[in-house]
C-alpha cells in the first residue's frame, strides 16, 4: 500500500472488487464493505461484524471510508436545508436538501467553486479551487441521508450544485455508477439529473455511458446575451450546442433534454425571448424548467415582476411547451439556484475577532 489511504468511495462496487483482489483480499469482502457503507450507512470498520478482525484493522489503517464531515447546516422557512461540508484538505462545499410532499431531492456539488464565471451565478464569484473526488461527491449523499428526519428518504439527486459537472466528468461518471449500482445506493437512473452549461465535447460521453437525465442551462435565446450570462457560450455558441443535442442518437430515442432558463428582468424576459425560446424547444424532445432569478449580492440582475413571469409563462403555454415554473426554495438561507457561494462562511470570516 502507498502511504495515502485508499478512498473506498472512489470506486463503484465492481471496481472495488477488483481493487480488493489486487491487494490480495477476497472479492466478496468488497461486496460486504459496500453493503455496510451504502445500505447500512456504517463507516466504522469495527462495527462491520461479518468481517474478520484482521480485515477490520486493515480497513481502519489503510483505507478511508469517510471523505466529508458535516460542519454546519441551516434550514430555510420552506424546509430546504443547506449543508456545509469539509473535505480532508479543508476544502468546503455546499449541498442542498429540498423536501417536497412526495419526494426529497439532493442538489450535489462537483467542484470547489466553479471556473465558468456565469455572470448571474454566485458560485462563479468564488473562482475555482479544484475538482471533487468521486468519494467527495458520493459522501454528500451519505451526509445528507444521515441528516434526514425520521421517515424521510432521498428520492432524487441533481448535479446542480457548485461547479460544472462535465468539467469533472470522470469523477461524476464513477459517482453515478455508485449511485445506481444495486450494491451501492440503488437510485434509478431516471431519478438522477446532471446539469451542464454546455460543455459540448463531453455531452456525448455522458449520454452514452449513463441513462441519467441531461439538463442544459440555457438562460438566453441569442448568442450576444448568452455570451454575457454564460461565457462558455463564446466557445460553444447556441447553434453548436443545439445541433450537438439534435444529432445525438440518445436524445429523443429514450429521453428528452431538460432546459433550464433563469428569468432576469430586462435581460431575457421579453415576449420576443419567449418566442425564440419556443422555436428552440421545438427543435428536439425537451422539457423546460423556468426559474425566476434568485437575487444575491454577487450579480446585478433581478427577477422580473410577477406579472412579467406570468406573461412569459402564458406565451409558452400557448405554444404547448412542456414547462415547469420552479418556485424559489431556500432563498432566505442562500441555498436557492445560483446562490451557492459559501456565503455564511464568508460572512463569518469578515466578522471581527
Amino acid at each position: 500500500m502507498s502511504d495515502r489511504p485508499l478512498e473506498i468511495k472512489d470506486f463503484a462496487p465492481r471496481e472495488l472488487r477488483e481493487r480488493f483482489a489486487e491487494l490480495g483480499l477476497p472479492r466478496y469482502r468488497a461486496d460486504q464493505v459496500a453493503t455496510w457503507v451504502y445500505r447500512h450507512g456504517i463507516e466504522d470498520p469495527e462495527r462491520m461484524s461479518d468481517l474478520p478482525a484482521t480485515l477490520r484493522a486493515r480497513l481502519g489503517r489503510d483505507f478511508r471510508l469517510r471523505a466529508l464531515e458535516m460542519v454546519a447546516s441551516r434550514r430555510a422557512g420552506d424546509g430546504t436545508e443547506l449543508l456545509l461540508l469539509r473535505a480532508g484538505d479543508g476544502a468546503l462545499v455546499e449541498t442542498v436538501v429540498i423536501p417536497e410532499e412526495r419526494r426529497t431531492t439532493l442538489c450535489v456539488s462537483t467542484q470547489v467553486g466553479c471556473p465558468l464565471r456565469c455572470s448571474f451565478c454566485a458560485t462563479g464569484a468564488l473562482g475555482f479551487t479544484r475538482n471533487l473526488r468521486t468519494a467527495e461527491i458520493v459522501d454528500q449523499v451519505l451526509r445528507a441521508r444521515e441528516n434526514l428526519p425520521e421517515g424521510r428518504t432521498l428520492t432524487n439527486v441533481v448535479f446542480m450544485g457548485m461547479g460544472e459537472p462535465l468539467l469533472n466528468l470522470p469523477a461524476v461518471l464513477e459517482a453515478i455508477r455508485i449511485l445506481t449500482d444495486p450494491r451501492g445506493l440503488a437510485f434509478a437512473p431516471r431519478r438522477i439529473t446532471v446539469s451542464t452549461a454546455g460543455v459540448v465535447p463531453r455531452i456525448g460521453e455522458l449520454l452514452e455511458r449513463t441513462r441519467v437525465n441531461l439538463a442544459v442551462s440555457l438562460h438566453a435565446t441569442r448568442d450576444e446575451v448568452r455570451d454575457e450570462l454564460v461565457p462558455l457560450n463564446r466557445r460553444f455558441p447556441l447553434e453548436v450546442l443545439l445541433r450537438t443535442l439534435e444529432e445525438h442518437p440518445e436524445v429523443g430515442r429514450r429521453r428528452p433534454v431538460f432546459f433550464e432558463y433563469t428569468l432576469m428582468r430586462g435581460i431575457n424576459d421579453s415576449d420576443a425571448d419567449a418566442g425564440r425560446l419556443v422555436r428552440i424547444l421545438r427543435r428536439l424532445p425537451s422539457k423546460l424548467n423556468l426559474i425566476p432569478m434568485n437575487p444575491h449580492p454577487d450579480a446585478p440582475y433581478r427577477p422580473p415582476e410577477p406579472e412579467r413571469v406570468e406573461a412569459f409563462l402564458a406565451r409558452l403555454a400557448e405554444a404547448r411547451v412542456t414547462v415547469t415554473l420552479r418556485r424559489p426554495r431556500g432563498v432566505d438561507i442562500d441555498a436557492a439556484c445560483g446562490q451557492l457561494a459559501l456565503r455564511s462562511v464568508r460572512r463569518r470570516a469578515a466578522m471581527p475577532a
